[in-house]
């Protein structure tokens, strides 16, 4: 959705300056074109020559460049199909608010014609208090999108709301804002357009004692990816989610943070009632500890054993409480025997259709940005597709739902 786009980053004076490179790196992997004005103090956490590299595009920093030609900042604004400024300071946010304007960031800012879309990040304090809410409000009132904030308790304990969304959630939420533009007339005939679905994603962690735990490798991006293909096709979309290594955070997305598998079972039998679609896409622990010590096991000469219990079977649940016209996916990953597992799966569970993944497929599983599926649906048909992103590996789903929905 973002090739051929013209981005315009402005870079202000944060800690979270240095996931500006991270940004650049994902904007031109998505094929778009990147220009990046950095102010002065952005540049105190991230150097120019850094961002040039990755941008292939000359950083902007001043009025004037180092040969004494003048940065236009109007055709700037003129050039940009979008005005991204990520991070965003609270004093940027201020001035930004208020029609400050002291710098070719602020400046260009003022004389944008294009859309701004604004990804904030500060501490907690500095994030909750009042003058910055307000200039938040001003902005949006302005027209300007405001990419949600990261929230959440971060490794130190402390509240860590007031991040800046990590940059894959910014890519999601620019390619969401592309798309609903081309896909806004086109919505009013989709089949998805009002349908209420509910996805989970990620994995369950099932504590041992305060230290250890037993978990899988799943990133949760695939479910990210469903979550964001089915807004841009109008639906109202619920996430469930399990602790993932980033945060996902999308404008129109309701996203709730569970930890267990017996957490996330109670919140999908809720929030399943009233869903016309279902996509059971976590990797939910099969076994949980039944007892969990209450300090840290110390190391001993012996043997330890640890007593599991089985955890709720989750999609099963959901099958025997499918109502008529509900739609129940599953997903099944297998390293052996993959069809006659998924298959069994599928006829078990009381699905629609199935996505089996392959372990033995190079580019498949965890954690990365490739999949390769295949998928069965109840009346036996078996669909089996070449490695592709996550984001057009859900969209190949997303489709099929939209195919069978009453």
């Amino acid at each position: 959705m973002l090739k051929g786009k013209k981005i315009l980053l402005g870079v202000c004076g944060s800690i979270a300056a240095y996931k500006s490179a991270f940004l650049v790196r994902l904007l031109i992997k998505e094929g778009a074109e990147v220009k990046v004005i950095l102010t002065n103090s952005a540049a105190a956490f991230i150097t120019p020559l850094t961002l040039a590299t990755l941008a292939k595009n000359e950083i902007l920093t001043d009025f004037y460049d180092s040969k004494g030609n003048w940065n236009n900042h109007v055709e700037l604004g003129l050039w940009a199909n979008v005005f991204l400024i990520a991070p965003a300071s609270a004093n940027s946010l201020s001035k930004l608010a208020n029609g400050l304007c002291d710098n070719l960031l602020s400046a260009t800012y003022l004389s944008a014609r294009c859309p701004v879309i604004v990804a904030p990040a500060m501490d907690l304090d500095m994030w909750k208090h009042p003058a910055t809410q307000s200039n938040i409000k001003k902005l949006e009132s302005f027209g300007n999108l405001i990419v949600p904030v990261e929230s959440g308790e971060l490794a130190s304990g402390l509240n860590g709301e007031g991040r800046m969304a990590e940059p894959e959630n910014i890519i999601t939420f620019l390619n969401i804002y592309f798309s609903k533009k081309l896909i806004l007339a086109s919505n009013e005939n989709s089949k998805l357009k009002g349908k209420r679905v509910v996805i989970t994603a990620g994995p369950t962690v099932e504590a041992i004692d305060p230290v250890r735990f037993i978990s899988n490798h799943s990133s949760g991006k695939m479910g990210f990816a469903m979550a964001a293909e089915f807004l841009q096709q109008g639906a109202e979309v619920t996430l469930i989610k399990g602790p993932t290594p980033t945060d996902f955070n999308v404008h129109g997305i309701k996203t709730i943070s569970v930890t267990t598998a017996f957490q996330m079972h109670d919140v999908a039998i809720s929030e399943s009632k009233d869903a016309d679609i279902i996509v059971m896409a976590a990797a939910v622990a099969d076994y949980a500890p039944e007892k969990i010590a209450s300090s840290k096991i110390k190391k001993k000469d012996s043997a330890m054993e640890i007593k599991l219990v089985k955890t709720p079977d989750i999609l099963k649940d959901l099958g025997e409480r499918k109502k008529t016209n509900q739609v129940l996916v599953g997903f099944a990953l297998e390293t052996d025997n993959e069809l006659v597992n998924a298959q069994s799966k599928l006829k078990n569970k009381n699905l629609d259709f199935i996505v089996l993944n392959s372990l033995q497929d190079k580019g498949a599983g965890f954690g990365i940005d490739t999949n390769k599926i295949t998928i069965i649906d109840k009346q036996g048909t078996i669909k089996k597709f070449k490695l592709k992103s996550k984001a057009e590996v859900a969209k190949d789903i997303v489709n099929k739902i939209a195919s069978i929905v009453a």
